[in-house]
């Protein structure tokens, strides 16, 4: 393989440091590379994953010891000073995070009167305790014992029987949260206890549990719906009761993936396995087996701590990469680019998913995000391969993918002109204020993120003047923030909304000195920070105090980097941005950057994408370079 500083370096000749620093980004990305034709970097959550994983095996009876204790260093090696658990690298402490992390330290074996123990659970106190932690974190307690199902909201497993049109019926949840609720209520039918041998008094606080007592007259309805229902699941009707579990089973079982998942991702893989052991699959089933074998593939399990990731992320990331190294230059033609390509085009999906509920009649052609996820592709990373794919030679098996990925990705669009992630109008905010749903976002309305995605790569194929594109550009002009920003649902968060926007605008056709692009342009210009570099700290979910600010990271340099050089901007303020990659790249040629700049969840769940800091300073670089 020809090496990219051979290639740059013919490129641009006289190569100053920012083309120099671009040479190292590129000789490290191809270098991560798998032979198969994919990159992916580490996706690392918060250690709820790894204390979940732990008590799933306890209640399943696999739990190990070795396991366990290469576990519980992970888990102890990211407590913070105050003896709590944080959700992202540098963020405040987190009750319920920390009520999980502390369960399963304890059921590791440490003593509550060790050090790290004792100021675990005064932190956990001064929160207010174990009493007000989320509906999930309740759950996985009353598995064990250490709460009572009473004082869990209750989800009846007759809810698989309503219709699609029905409200509330599963399909009106996203379909990462649709995964979760139908396995849950079986867990919630059998409500079953295996106790630990200890209990966790000391993580009580001063008052005592009470029950949601939402503000709005539809939030007071649901939860007295949710009073009436746990009566019903104390006397449920047999015959329903016994059809509903049968269709969940199946429903469940339907969707499990060929490498053990559920959705490719981990929450629905922990709970669907709960649920079917409580149907009496047994752990040498053939489905629980490809679970739990599933969840290792999860794992990272080398010298260090193990840990569990909440995702892979190969097509993403293997779709950013191809795009980032053509906007360095690489040549079209070349390997690493071939390559990736043909893995991609091998992940397209042939087959329909939840996705057809509300499209019934538009063909398949969506990418996913995993190695595995036949039945959830997503609107996001299927606009950002049919750009992968447009770095390469063009041939007939390229060009019926991109056609097919096309037409599904219009399909997709929602009835308002915007797109959200994995579903069409998926839009019912009802779903928000049901008792059980206090954690992470549980509908999937278009977002500006997704929808500039989608307006680009149909700008870049040609369609931009369509109806659809231009329902698009019409949706993020009608939804850019006041201040002149864009709200970021997958990116942590006005940076990286307005670093997809602008790009997406200007392909569409909007002119760089269009008043909104002005507006943005100022919007990045007034929170560049002192060094150069651009950052935003994931609280500015909860606080508009902190939209635009944060320590600079370089994938939030290079998100601002890529806004400004869309539209046309060559000021002292990219200047600096430059010269903050180039002054904080390390020798090898990638960033540090610890901060969590992905969002799972909105102000509850975020993510710290390895290849954020690689990828997308490559992609600024280049750009500006040429």
């Amino acid at each position: 393989m020809e090496p990219i500083r051979e290639a740059t370096t013919r490129t641009w000749a006289s190569a100053g440091t920012a083309e120099e620093a671009l040479a190292r980004a590129c000789d490290q990305l191809l270098s991560l590379q798998d032979e198969a034709g994919w990159w992916k970097g580490e996706l690392e959550t918060n250690v709820s994953m790894d204390a979940e994983d732990m008590l799933l095996r306890e209640f399943l009876g696999v739990r190990e010891r070795q396991t366990t204790e290469r576990t519980a260093a992970w888990i102890r090696s990211k407590q913070r000073a105050d003896g709590s658990w944080t959700n992202f690298f540098g963020g405040p402490g987190e009750l319920s995070t920390s009520v999980e992390s502390y369960v399963a330290l304890r059921l590791a074996g440490d003593s509550p009167d060790q050090e790290h123990m004792r100021a675990a659970s005064a932190w956990i106190r001064s929160a207010g305790g174990v009493e007000r932690a989320r509906v999930f974190t309740h759950i996985w307690l009353a598995l064990f014992g250490l709460w009572s199902w009473d004082q869990v909201p209750t989800l009846p497993a007759e809810q698989i029987l309503l219709p699609a049109w029905f409200p509330l019926n599963v399909y009106d949840f996203a379909c990462w949260a649709r995964q979760t609720v139908v396995a849950l209520s079986v867990v919630l039918s059998y409500r079953p206890t295996k106790p630990l041998p200890f209990q966790i008094e000391e993580l009580g606080g001063a008052e005592p549990w009470s029950p949601p007592n939402p503000n709005s007259l539809t939030g007071r309805a649901l939860v007295f719906l949710d009073r009436l229902l746990h009566l019903y699941q104390k006397h449920p009707i047999g015959f329903l009761r016994r059809a509903s579990l049968a269709r969940a089973e199946r429903w469940i079982v339907d969707r499990q993936e060929a490498d053990g998942s559920w959705g490719g991702i981990q929450p629905p893989m922990v709970y669907s396995m709960l649920a079917l052991h409580l149907r009496g699959y047994g752990n040498d089933h053939p489905v629980i087996r490809r679970g739990l074998d599933g969840l290792e593939r999860f794992t990272i399990d080398d010298d260090g701590p193990r840990r569990v990731e909440a995702c892979q992320s190969p097509v993403w990331d293997t779709a950013l990469a191809m795009i980032a190294l053509a906007d360095a230059g690489l040549p079209a033609d070349h390997e690493a680019l071939a390559r990736g390509a043909d893995w991609l085009l091998g992940e397209q999906i042939p087959g329909r998913g939840d996705w057809a509920v509300r499209r019934p009649e538009l063909p398949a052609g969506g990418w996913a995000f995993e190695f595995v996820n036949v039945n959830y592709p997503d609107v996001d990373d299927t606009a950002e391969v049919l750009l992968a794919l447009r770095t390469v030679p063009e041939d007939r098996r390229a060009k019926a993918a991109a056609d097919r990925g096309l037409r599904w990705l219009e399909g997709m669009q929602s009835s308002d002109g915007g797109w959200g992630a994995f579903d069409a109008d998926n839009c019912r905010s009802l779903m928000r204020e049901v008792p059980f749903c206090d954690f992470g976002e549980v509908i999937d309305p278009p977002s500006a993120d997704v929808t500039a995605h989608a307006v680009e790569v149909l700008a870049v194929a040609g369609r931009g003047t369509g109806t659809a594109a231009q329902r698009g550009v019409r949706w993020l002009l009608d939804n850019q923030e006041t201040d002149g920003s864009w709200f970021g649902r997958w990116g942590v968060n006005h940076v990286y909304g307005t670093g997809a926007v602008v790009p997406a605008l200007i392909a569409a056709g909007v002119g760089a000195d269009a008043a909104p692009i002005r507006h943005a342009v100022r919007w990045l210009e007034r929170h560049q920070n002192p060094d150069g570099g651009w950052g935003e700290d994931a609280r500015s979910y909860d606080d508009p105090e902190w939209i635009g600010r944060g320590p600079s990271t370089a994938s939030q340099t290079a998100w601002a980097l890529l806004a400004l050089h869309a539209a046309g901007e060559r000021t002292t303020a990219v200047q600096r941005g430059i010269g903050y990659l180039i002054e904080t790249q390390l020798p090898e040629g990638t960033w540090e950057e610890p901060q969590y700049t992905g969002t799972g969840f909105p102000s509850d769940f975020y993510i710290n994408y390895h290849l954020y800091r690689l990828v997308f300073p490559v992609m600024a670089l280049g750009r500006l370079a040429r």
